[in-house]
């Protein structure tokens, strides 16, 4: 399960955070997450459970903000929002695409006290 590894990517984050400005605590996290991430998103939730537990961030309310695939059309030259990785331009319907984003997850923002 790479969920636990993310999510003690995002105690780290947090920890460099707090102590580089010396908040408290965290109230709210919100995590963007992009559709061909490969996260699952309720193993990610119990990951971050778990591993913030004693941490500044636990108890914190955690949002996960889905970011659409994205992908560049060879036929159209648009860039367009894609569901899957192999589907046609919506826009021409060509089939020469090249993914260019939805792969990511990073924080977006944290609220802290």
């Amino acid at each position: 399960m790479h969920e636990m590894s993310l999510a003690e990517g995002v105690r780290g984050v947090i920890e460099d955070q707090q102590r580089r400005h010396g908040f408290a605590a965290v109230t709210r996290l919100r995590l963007e997450i992009g559709r061909f991430a490969g996260v699952e998103k309720p193993a990610l939730d119990f990951a971050l459970e778990v591993v913030l537990r004693g941490s500044v961030a636990e108890g914190a309310v955690v949002e996960m903000i889905d970011l659409p695939g994205q992908a560049l059309c060879f036929d159209c030259m648009g860039r367009v929002e894609i569901d899957d990785r192999l589907a046609p331009c919506p826009d021409c319907g060509g089939g020469r695409l090249m993914p260019e984003g939805g792969d990511e997850m990073r924080i977006k923002d944290m609220e802290v006290a």
